[in-house]
């Protein structure tokens, strides 16, 4: 899922989007809340209305913005208490509160708040925030059950149909794993996501952790990974289990002149593509690669044009999406083991040298 934070993927239109078939965005509760407000935005008929995105979109709670705020927020029993990075205005996140922005939003997917805990602490706050999060998830679902049957005047539903997805959290720590998915399916969503990686641990580590959680969820329902990651790491993480993933690195890393390619990350900016006329990915059939030299982008990159931005957003989110779509097919013919195999000895985390 490509990442539209504000309601927009950064350098690039909803068209480009189209063209490059982009099947769901994702969009983030908490600066949606702050900046334009999920009252205004319900007002002009929700957020597919007010953005002009007819696919599906997903929306996060907002929990792992506010835990990111560190010094500003306060975590309590009811919610996150925290000040706006924008104007320092006091708010209380509630796992109430985000179903009811969300609500408003009328996102087609909408995420329970969840206590998010770096995964370098220790096993006990791990569990305290693993244990709360499950107690917010079923006063979420609750919330948004309520909502769904007798409304609310001071909520305006804006997609009735509106899924919410459970969060698994536990850490690295495979028994609080396996006690979340039970806490958390006990309750009942539509689909299941694993949260609390991606944030610093080792790729293996990361690997195990899904590995050991993923086949636990229904084998009926999508399986989501929060927030990751690397090309390799989609391909992985499919062979765990997983269905679904979002991450800011395609978009963020072509702003900042990194090209994801088969080969793996090609920097732009490099002096050595300075006369280049190859496109970034000669095997990539995007329409960055089919018109454009890696030299011409260097030169779009070092003289600040927007437009750099634009033709490596989506050269990225071109190899992420075609990615996926190698790997559904691998599935479906039974080839994805070999697709798999070939990945691991062509892609190299390394940049390009």
């Amino acid at each position: 899922m490509p990442v539209g934070t504000r309601g927009a993927v950064k350098a690039v239109t909803h068209r480009d989007l189209l063209g490059l078939e982009a099947e769901i965005i994702l969009g983030n509760t908490y600066h949606l809340y702050l900046k334009p407000g999920d009252e205004l935005i319900a007002t002009m008929g929700g957020l597919h209305a007010f953005i002009g995105w007819e696919r599906p979109i997903l929306t996060d709670s907002g929990g792992y913005q506010v835990f990111s705020l560190a010094a500003m927020r306060k975590i309590r029993e009811d919610g996150a208490e925290f000040r706006s990075h924008l104007d320092g205005s006091l708010h209380l996140l509630t796992p109430e509160k985000a179903a009811d922005i969300q609500a408003q939003l009328g996102s087609d997917i909408s995420m329970v708040l969840d206590e998010c805990v770096a995964s370098t602490a220790d096993k006990e706050p791990v569990r305290d925030g693993m244990l709360r999060s499950a107690r917010w998830a079923a006063r979420a679902r609750e919330r948004l059950q309520r909502l769904r049957e007798s409304g609310d005047p001071a909520v305006r539903i804006t997609n009735p149909g509106q899924a919410q997805f459970g969060i698994v959290q536990g850490g690295i720590h495979p028994d609080l794993r396996t006690e979340s998915v039970q806490r958390t399916t006990e309750i009942g969503f539509e689909a299941y996501a694993i949260g609390g990686l991606s944030v610093g641990e080792p790729a293996e580590v990361m690997y195990e952790v899904v590995g050991h959680t993923a086949p636990q969820l229904p084998d009926d329902r999508p399986r989501y990974l929060m927030g990751t990651g690397m090309p390799d790491d989609l391909i992985e993480c499919v062979a765990r289990g997983i269905d679904m993933f979002d991450c800011v690195l395609p978009t963020r890393n072509a702003r900042n002149g990194q090209l994801l390619t088969s080969a793996g990350p090609l920097v732009i900016k490099n002096a050595r593509y300075a006369e280049d006329p190859l496109p970034p990915d000669p095997g990539c059939g995007c329409y960055t690669c089919r018109h454009f030299s890696r030299a011409y982008l260097r030169h779009l990159y070092m003289a600040g044009e927007m437009t750099a931005a634009t033709l490596n957003t989506i050269h990225n989110l071109y190899f992420y999406l075609d990615t996926m779509r190698r790997i559904r097919e691998g599935i479906m013919f039974g080839s994805f083991e070999r697709l798999r195999q070939e990945f691991r000895q062509t892609f190299s985390r390394r940049p390009q040298q």
